[in-house]
């Protein structure tokens, strides 16, 4: 028996929605309907085969956020080929390690990203015609790759994490049916398409479904109250930075904000004060969880328990099996005890690049995929997590688990962002070290956030080392999460504070 293969998402949809508009590129101000999507999905496949694009190849794109890599990743599809966007925050010598890699047949940019890294295979434009003729392949395989994504490398070599057909389907599927997703809705996509969360959290589900992608280069306040308004978006997604951003934006109180029915966050714990600013503008601002090996998208919380199960992630989402372990013994974790979250199913990826060891430590031999995040699960199955497998640190004998502490952290309404870590200590063995990002117009000292933590925390919790710092001021990662690497880094360089 043949094997199953999945047809253009885009060709139904050019059937029965051809005048519906798919997307619109802000920064060029171009419209696609998913008729003209289609035309130019198929006229680039065309374009890549005549360069020698075959299955199993990979186009990697270099370029800001552009419609064009969407009409790409179609293309991709007809040719079972793989889309590599790449980050172009990263520096010329990672970039070109990447290329080395993942050597793809055809490298796009824009003008702004052309001859910033070498490259000896084909370089072409996003803004060159791709030609007339149109190409329509046979369908690829579900199991085949769709996109490339390297994760973030926190030591060594970032992974190169190859997303299936599969996982992409169910992945879109799942979100619909948690999102309650239609041919209506449309979504804000600001985040970069470079990581997962820009490709797929929300934009390709919307793309399944017929719905409507409104793509930005980045996240400017003023410019997305006016899209969300103009452009009638239902959806938006984001870290909780973001929403900071937005938050504190003096046109956020009368923004036109009536369209948006559901605010997903994830990538960092969302503050409680941050929360509550959005819920009063009757917006359910949503703390999710996920990663590209897996989905990405995880769980939801039901928009009705927002408020009742503040710092949970939610509940597990369609078509998948998920389970919390011991991660000494293996053995199922108790109600409301730490254990890893594992995942099976069909939204686990397809493996690293050319990088069998690592594959074979993420998933075991019964299929379930080693996310290496700490979790507790209460009685009513909301899901909360509590930090990283390899960020937990052991202080006086004690599991200390810092998403539980930055949570405790958070809950200070002058406190925008918290990450801790541990750090050697002769006494304890380790110690928690926090930092601390203030919101604007607020003060905090050291003393004050240990007595504010003092009464929600056990003593071996409370960090022994407090940095409080303006807004702003703490180091991101390319997706706006607070960068732990680099703080793991300044941590064991910064002097104690006085305890």
């Amino acid at each position: 028996m043949s094997e199953p293969r999945l047809s253009s998402w885009l060709a139904p949809l050019a059937r029965f929605r051809p005048d519906a508009e798919a997307l619109f590129d802000v920064a060029t101000g171009r419209r696609w309907t998913y008729a003209s999507l289609q035309a130019d999905s198929q006229r680039w496949a065309a374009r890549l085969r005549a360069e020698g694009v075959a299955p199993g190849d990979r186009v990697a794109v270099l370029a800001a956020n552009r419609g064009e890599t969407f009409a790409l990743l179609f293309a991709a599809a007809e040719l079972q080929a793989t889309l590599f966007p790449m980050n172009w925050r990263l520096s010329p010598a990672e970039l070109a390690w990447q290329l080395e890699h993942a050597a793809p047949r055809v490298l796009f940019t824009d003008p702004a990203h052309a001859g910033r890294v070498p490259f000896g295979g084909c370089t072409l434009s996003l803004d060159d015609d791709p030609g007339t003729d149109r190409f329509e392949g046979p369908g690829a395989p579900l199991d085949a790759p769709w996109q490339l994504m390297y994760t973030s490398g926190s030591t060594g070599r970032p992974k190169g994490a190859l997303l299936t057909h599969r996982q992409t389907v169910f992945n879109a599927v799942n979100t619909g049916l948690a999102c309650s997703l239609v041919p209506d809705d449309a979504t804000l996509t600001f985040t970069p398409l470079f990581h997962t969360g820009g490709m797929n959290c929300l934009s390709t589900p919307l793309f399944f479904v017929g719905g409507r992608v409104v793509l930005t280069t980045g996240v400017d306040a003023a410019q997305s109250f006016e899209l969300v308004a103009r452009e009638r978006v239902t959806l938006l997604m984001g870290v909780p930075t973001i929403y900071q951003l937005l938050a504190d934006h003096p046109g956020f109180a009368q923004a036109d904000l009536s369209s948006v029915r559901d605010a997903l966050c994830g990538g960092a714990p969302l503050p409680v004060a941050l929360l509550e600013r959005w819920l009063d503008r009757d917006i359910p601002l949503r703390q999710g969880f996920g990663m590209t090996e897996v989905g990405p998208n995880c769980f939801s919380m039901p928009p009705a328990r927002v408020r009742e199960k503040l710092g949970s992630v939610g509940l597990p989402i369609h078509l998948g099996q998920v389970r919390v372990v011991d991660a000494a013994t293996g053995a199922p974790a108790a109600i409301d005890a730490p254990g890893e979250l594992q995942f099976r199913g069909p939204t686990v990826f397809g493996g690293y690049l050319d990088d069998p060891a690592a594959t074979a430590k993420a998933i075991d031999a019964d299929g379930w995929f080693h996310t290496g995040d700490i979790v507790s699960v209460d009685a009513d199955g909301f899901f909360t997590v509590r930090g990283r497998l390899k960020e937990m640190f052991i202080s006086g004998g004690e599991n200390v688990y810092p998403a539980e502490v930055e949570a405790a952290i958070l809950e200070h309404d002058g406190v925008a962002l918290a990450a801790v870590v541990g750090v050697p200590d002769e006494r304890w063995g380790e110690v928690g070290h926090a930092y601390v990002e203030l919101r604007p117009d607020h003060t905090l000292d050291d003393a004050e956030l240990r007595d504010f933590l003092a009464h929600r925390l056990a003593r071996f919790k409370q960090p022994k080392r407090i940095v409080v710092v303006a807004p702003e001021a703490l180091p991101r990662t390319a997706s706006g999460k607070l960068d732990k690497v680099a703080l793991q880094k300044q941590a064991a360089t910064d002097a104690p504070s006085v305890e």
